[in-house]
Order: structure tokens, then C-alpha cells, then sequence
């Protein structure tokens, strides 16, 4: 078995379709599953397949995003032009912080339209992608 994706329910989809496109994310294509409902399906350029669904149901009203979820995390390269784009995209990128002292990864925190906490992170050099068992020997 895999993860295949994260699947948010979405207040506004043009909005929120926006601020994922401004943080990097790509159209992979849209499902129309009745009643005004739509799912859009993205992922980043490069990756293999889909990495997130924005589930947008009108009649379901506002989204209130709850106390459960807490955050997704994004692997970016370099955390210092990742914030300077998203910035002049009209995002509001948080200052950066090092949560494993200076050699550790250097991290920031971004909100979506909706609530959702995004957790971008830029790993030390000589890091591997993602996190893996190294990490915690």
C-alpha cells in the first residue's frame, strides 16, 4: 500500500485553487461529481502523480478545518526563495525557523484560505528527501 494523495474540502475553489497555484502546484485535472460539487486534483511539476485533491462541495457550506488536522508539510529547496516567490505571489509566508538548532532543517509556516496550516521545509545539505529512518537513529 501507498498514500496516495491529502484531500481538503475547500470554501472557495477559484480562491483556494490560487494560493495552491501561487505555492507551486499544478492542475492535473477536474472531476464534476454532481450537485455543483467539483474535486480538483494537483500535484507538483516533476512529480509523478497527484500529491493533493481540493474537494469543493457549496452546499456543504463553510469549511471549519477542526482541532484533528494539524498540517502539511512541503519539502522546498531553497526555504529563502520559496518565501521571496510566494511573497510577491501576495502570500503571507511566516519568518523562517530552525526547530533543530542551526544544523537542522529551516522551516516556515504559510495558512490557506480555509485554515489549513502548510509546513514548508528545507532540509540541511547532505539530507536525503523526505524523512526517513536515519532520522530518528
Amino acid at each position: 500500500m501507498k498514500t496516495l494523495f491529502v484531500s481538503y474540502r475547500v470554501t472557495e475553489l477559484d480562491r483556494s485553487l490560487a494560493f495552491y497555484t501561487a505555492l507551486g502546484y499544478v492542475e492535473l485535472g477536474r472531476v464534476e461529481i454532481g450537485d455543483g460539487a467539483r474535486l480538483m486534483i494537483l500535484n507538483f511539476p516533476g512529480e509523478p502523480a497527484a500529491s493533493l485533491e481540493l474537494v469543493h462541495r457549496p452546499g456543504a457550506g463553510r469549511v471549519d478545518v477542526g482541532s484533528g488536522f494539524d498540517h502539511l508539510a512541503i519539502q522546498v529547496d531553497t526555504l529563502a526563495a520559496t518565501l521571496e516567490r510566494l511573497t510577491d505571489a501576495g502570500l503571507d509566508p511566516g519568518p523562517v525557523q530552525h526547530p533543530g538548532g542551526p544544523r537542522g532543517p529551516k522551516t516556515s509556516w504559510l495558512t490557506d484560505p480555509d485554515g489549513y496550516r502548510i509546513e514548508l521545509v528545507e532540509w540541511p545539505p547532505g539530507h536525503p528527501d523526505g524523512i526517513t529512518p536515519a532520522d530518528f537513529s
